[in-house]
């Protein structure tokens, strides 16, 4: 009987232990409750850049493996350029012939503008031409109309007043020929100066071309510069399942390169834990893969929108089988000790994380 009296003692003082162990638990975890919220929703994200080449052609040259870390702008792999080389050297060819358009156009104009320099000094020296023959011309009128009078009044010959007449005659035969020579030599202005205009916009048309082909020419230079396939960030490669003479095509998605510096995490927490939580409050983390690392962090950014709604299939709460559900919204917490390198690095894009936001 003493035996069993010591047992059910001995019971008596662990349940009453246990007891104290879980209220003094549950008073710490309602405490804590009061001014921090947690939840274990949460994973490391990075930048994932994935490799795609904007250019089809076969793979000449791979030069990484899985997994590799790579520098900005480290050769990734290339793709056989010889196509794109044969490409350029005709844009070449072509720029040139177009250039050579031009020259020919701009030597046009100046041949059709000495044109219209020599029919000006022409028209202008026939126009002085013209002054002088009415001026004969109106000596030789004024002449004849004397001779006419005294030829009536019996006072000349009649060969004297023919000689008159002739020389009338003469004179505006000749202001009639130097008008018909002024009119054709202000034709050929005008077609020179046409012609001039005409060559004016032939150049432009050969610079517009020339514009044209240069376009064609930089964008063979790109399309052979794109054959070599460089980092755009420093990061770690996913697996790389390429090898030589494997056909790739523009926007075809061949592999990833991770950030390896920026990284943050998404914590989705419930939309009943949302109320006391805002930007810039301080967030205690532990990494699920490294228990005993020390890393802290502050929320900078919450969803627009729940996780839900950003789904493929997003919930449609109108069919008539409503069952009400506790919705999450990602929140953003950016790493306040994200200088340590080395610590970084352990860290890995989906790697699960618990999270303590401390609300006050």
């Amino acid at each position: 009987m003493e035996n069993n009296k010591k047992t059910n003692k001995k019971v008596g003082i662990a349940i009453a232990v246990l007891f104290g162990i879980g209220v003094l638990w549950g008073t710490y975890k309602f405490v804590h409750s009061l001014s921090h919220e947690s939840t274990d929703d949460a994973q490391i994200q990075a930048n994932m850049s994935p490799i795609i080449p904007h250019i089809s052609g076969y793979i000449n040259q791979v030069y990484v493996t899985d997994n590799q870390f790579v520098k900005k702008g480290d050769t990734l792999f290339t793709i056989d350029d010889r196509d794109y080389l044969v490409k350029l050297e005709q844009a070449r060819a072509n720029l040139a012939a177009v250039q050579s358009q031009v020259s020919v156009a701009k030597a046009g104009i100046g041949s059709y503008q000495a044109n219209v320099g020599v029919t000006k000094a022409q028209v202008s020296s026939a126009e002085g031409n013209i002054e002088s023959a009415k001026i004969k011309l109106w000596r030789a009128t004024n002449d004849f109309q004397r001779y006419e009078n005294l030829y009536a009044n019996h006072s000349i010959t009649e060969q004297q007043y023919e000689q008159a007449l002739a020389a009338k005659q003469e004179a505006e035969q000749q202001v009639k020929v130097l008008q018909d020579q002024q009119r054709a030599r202000a034709n050929q202005k005008t077609a020179a100066v046409s012609q001039t205009n005409i060559s004016k916009k032939q150049v432009a048309v050969a610079e517009a071309n020339v514009k044209s082909a240069q376009a064609v020419v930089d964008a063979a230079q790109l399309n052979l510069d794109y054959s070599v396939v460089t980092a755009p960030i420093d990061g770690q490669l996913s697996n790389v399942d390429l090898q030589s003479g494997q056909f790739v095509s523009p926007g075809q998605s061949l592999f990833y390169l991770v950030d390896a510096h920026k990284k943050w995490i998404v914590a989705n927490f419930k939309e009943t834990q949302l109320e006391k939580i805002k930007l810039g409050q301080k967030v205690s983390i532990e990494v699920d893969a490294f228990p005993k690392l020390e890393l802290e962090g502050a929320i900078t950014a919450f969803s627009p929108a729940t996780g839900a709604r950003f789904s493929l299939l997003p919930p449609d709460n109108a069919t008539g089988n409503f069952v009400k559900t506790v919705q999450r919204l990602p929140i953003k917490i950016d790493f306040t000790n994200a200088n340590d390198t080395l610590v970084m690095n352990k860290l890995k894009s989906g790697m699960n994380v618990d999270v303590d936001v401390h609300l006050k």
